[in-house]
Formats: structure tokens, sequence, C-alpha cells
């Protein structure tokens, strides 16, 4: 999951072993949370590579990229495109850039705000774009803010692909269809969910006490509650947003309790 002002945010180089060493303990951290992690990216690259199979170079885009994980598996699968990562996180952004180095082109950007499309710096319109347990993280009027730019930027016949959760809070989230998803969602996890798994809040405090980190962090370090945040939209929402925003087909192609992939063809 990653993180989704438009600021310029300087450049802070880290170690190769640095990075190496917190973006495998991100990933260990993510598998917390998301059991499916490995097949929703699987699913992703899947539909992102026949989407784009009749295109030399696809652009694709990578929203609250995190530290790269999802850019860098397009990238292995997908090695003739050109993958523009985003997000708002300087840590994150650093450690993508330094342990991801050829896979994408790592940029920081406020997903959803104002302007935020200018801060991709695209050279031409996108194939496809993509997010992961990032878009939750958005209130309604900037996601809906989000899909109409991408409805503006991604060529016809591109791809919007967003692998995410549902959510009890409110909204399509709170029928009773959800709440046996969430159950049986719940029940997997207790069955093969990883034990003593370091989780969210933890993988912050721990870079927070790494020197080399350190800087890269805003002092005092602010509240990171991206995980726990969840704007209570369900993937009926996202698909009444997507098609007001201009999408012409929009369905889920995997799900699994309340965790899903939605498509969306422009």
């Amino acid at each position: 999951m990653g993180t989704v002002s438009t600021c310029i945010v300087p450049r802070m180089g880290l170690s190769m072993a640095t990075a190496e060493r917190w973006v495998r303990r991100w990933e260990a951290q993510q598998e917390r949370y998301a059991l499916d992690r490995e097949e929703r990216f699987t699913v992703i690259a899947d539909v992102v590579e026949q989407a784009t199979a009749h295109v030399r170079r696809p652009r694709v885009a990578d929203l609250g990229c995190g530290p790269g994980s999802l850019a860098a598996r397009l990238a292995r699968r997908l090695p003739h495109a050109a993958v523009t990562a985003a997000d708002v996180d300087a840590l994150l952004l650093e450690l993508g850039r330094t342990h991801h180095a050829d896979a994408a082109r790592f940029v920081h950007a406020e997903i959803g705000a104002d302007g935020w499309l200018r801060q991709l710096d695209l050279d031409g319109p996108l194939d496809a774009a993509v997010s992961t347990t990032a878009l939750h993280c958005l209130d309604a009027a900037a996601l809906r803010r989000t899909y109409e730019g991408l409805a503006d930027v991604l060529r016809p016949g591109g791809v919007l692909v967003n692998s995410d959760g549902n959510d009890a809070a409110n909204g399509d989230g709170a029928g009773p269809v959800a709440r046996l998803a969430r159950e049986v969602g719940r029940r997997r996890a207790a069955r093969q969910g990883p034990a003593g798994r370091e989780d969210w809040d933890t993988w912050w405090r721990a870079a927070a006490e790494d020197p080399e980190l350190a800087a890269l962090l805003p002092a005092p370090a602010p509240a990171r509650t991206p995980g726990l945040r969840h704007n209570g939209l369900g993937p009926d929402a996202h698909t009444a947003l997507l098609r007001e925003a201009g999408f012409a087909d929009v369905a889920p192609v995997w799900q699994f309790g309340d965790d899903y992939v939605l498509v969306a063809v422009r």
C-alpha cells in the first residue's frame, strides 16, 4: 500500500544496502494486510499486458506507488514499458528510486489534488494506470477528480486497474453481502495469516529510528495512517464514479472476500 503535495521534494541519496533492507521489510509488512498480494499484482500485470499487447512502448502510471512494489513487477513483466510511479511520501519514493532504479521514473505527486497530473510530466497519453491499496485513502471528491483526470489522459481503449479492499464504514460496504464478504476474508486471514508479521505503525517507527532514513522524514514525523484510513467506498461506488468520469466499461476481474481488482476501459 502506498500513500496518495505538489512541491518538488529534494533527492536524498540512500545506500543500496539500506534501500534493499527497508524495501524487503516493507514487502513483508504489506503481506500482513493483503494475503493475496502477489496474486493481485499478477492479475494487474495480466490486464496491462493484454490491454497493451499492440503498443510498442506502452506508457503506464502507478498511482500511490510506495517504494515501487507494483511498478517493479510491471517492469519485469513488461520490460518495454515506460512506467511512471507517483507517490506523495519522500521516504517511500527514495526507497523506490534506489532499490528499483531501473523499473520506473519515480515522481512526487499528490494524487487527486488540483493539478496532480502535471506533476507526472507525461510525454503522451497513458495506455494504463494502475493502483493497489492506495485510492481508498482519497475522499469521494478527490477520487472523482482522479478518475476525471485519468479519463482525460488515457487513450481510447486504455485501462485503469485498481486493486483494493471494501470497507464496512458506509456506502456499498454496509450491505449484507459486503458483510459476508468481509467475514470470508477475516476467516481466511485467520487460517493463513502470517503470525507475528510487522505492522504498519511498527515499520514507520523503526524507519524513523534509522539515521540514514531520518533526513527523509519531516520533524516531527506526521501521523501516517493511510493503511487505516478508508473512504468507505466499495467497487459499486467506484464503478459509478468511473462511469460518470467517462469510462465505457467497468467490472471486477478478480475478487476474494472483500478484496477485488476493478478494471475500467476508457
